[in-house]
């Protein structure tokens, strides 16, 4: 098949949906299938343009100076739609258009399969609503939630409208993102989703589409050949991992402020950049946290430093759909820790600690517990390598073959 890719989150980024589009590519195009991709970036030379077309990876028109935070942001739908007919009239010929997240490029994409009438799968990775609130400031919410909604229904329709209640919508901003995520979703053929409890919630809030779930693979070429078992001796310094951004919707200064209460020996090693990164250092400073940062890094030294670790960790609540964090984490055979229930889908059972609460006195609560019966880091661990093999992309690709298959003969 001939497949397009398009996504506002790939090109200048790191994390999640940037792993799982690099996976499922190169995946895709060991299986004998021709992948482009389309994505929002920031200004590049045409040397490094010309680098990435030879990969079939193409940058769609977009701001050179307005972004979100460290966020590359598309132009109007519109004209990435005239761009791509112009630059790329093969855009025609495609069999499947493969959606990423829910801005220009990608509503382009939405766009483009209704006009040529080709199937079009589109990912919902992550809750927008939690993002929003957790990265917009507090008076600013409800307006940037607004202005979001609004102009995304220029380009498409807003038949369902979400309306405040006590579940996940309990505020206006937190509605209007639900509104814009459920329609965007509804404008696709088919849904995928990273996760049942995530595929649930957007049935919930009216998304019409068959929603699959699909989770994201580990890339073959990166998986740890023999890593060995994890064991923590009593009273040796647990070794712990966080390799997400240093952000408030992942939650670091909740578990900084935990472990200024964990009493036994620790060290937390702390691989990426974020808008909480200065404020995290002088926390750790302040409190004599045994803490080292370092700041974006090339995976291979994470994979490294993942698989000298005994403790992986992911704080977020009520926010991940998925977590990749967590099965890099098992295919190292590394346990992990984190507060949402949610997450006990992604990692097997037995292979966890979860603390009782998203609090830092809960979070703490569970640590302690794990430096005085420091086995059960050993338990965890042979859970995870029994089970490693299962997060491989290799294996999960075929499912979204299927998918796509399925889809193009529809």
């Amino acid at each position: 098949m001939k497949i397009a890719f398009f996504s506002d989150c790939y090109l200048d980024l790191t994390g999640g949906i940037r792993t799982s589009i690099d996976a499922q590519k190169s995946a895709l195009e060991k299986s004998g299938h021709e992948v482009y991709i389309f994505s929002t970036g920031f200004p590049k030379s045409q040397q490094k343009l010309d680098e990435l077309a030879r990969q079939n990876i193409f940058q769609v028109p977009s701001c050179k100076l307005f972004f979100r935070g460290l966020t590359p942001v598309s132009r109007r739908p519109k004209i990435i739609e005239r761009w791509l007919i112009k630059n790329h009239p093969e855009i025609k010929n495609f069999d499947i258009y493969y959606i990423h997240y829910e801005s220009g490029c990608s509503i382009a994409g939405l766009r483009l399969g209704k006009k040529f009438h080709i199937p079009t799968l589109q990912v919902m990775h992550g809750r927008e609503d939690m993002g929003e609130t957790n990265i917009i400031p507090f008076g600013l919410r409800t307006i940037v939630a607004v202005l979001f909604n609004w102009l995304h229904s220029w380009y498409l329709p807003h038949q369902v409208k979400i309306h405040r209640d006590d579940y996940l919508a309990n505020s206006l901003a937190k509605a209007k993102m639900w509104e814009l995520m459920v329609n965007h979703a509804n404008a696709a053929d088919l849904v995928i989703t990273p996760s049942a409890h995530f595929r649930d919630k957007l049935k919930h809030y009216g998304v019409k589409p068959t929603v699959k779930v699909l989770p994201n693979g580990f890339p073959d070429d990166r998986f740890p050949p023999n890593p060995p078992l994890k064991i923590l001796n009593p009273g040796e310094t647990l070794r712990i991992i966080w390799h997400s951004r240093v952000s408030a919707e992942k939650r670091i200064m909740p578990l900084f402020r935990a472990l200024a209460n964990v009493h036994d020996k620790y060290h937390l090693d702390v691989y990426g950049n974020g808008g909480d990164y200065f404020r995290a250092k002088r926390f750790a400073k302040r409190h004599n946290l045994n803490v080292r940062f370092h700041g974006n890094t090339p995976f291979a030294k994470i994979q490294d430093a993942i698989l000298n670790s005994h403790l992986d960790v992911l704080v977020s609540y009520n926010f991940d759909t998925f977590g990749m964090t967590l099965i890099e984490a098992e295919a190292a055979g590394v346990p992990v820790f984190f507060c949402d229930p949610d997450m006990r889908e992604i990692v097997p059972k037995g292979s966890y600690i979860m603390s009782q609460n998203e609090t830092p006195s809960a979070m703490a609560a569970s640590l302690n517990d794990l430096l005085k019966n420091p086995d059960q880091i050993r338990q965890m661990s042979e859970i995870m390598l029994k089970h490693r093999e299962e997060v491989l992309i290799s294996k999960r690709i075929k499912i979204l073959e299927k998918y796509m298959e399925t889809s193009a003969t529809h």
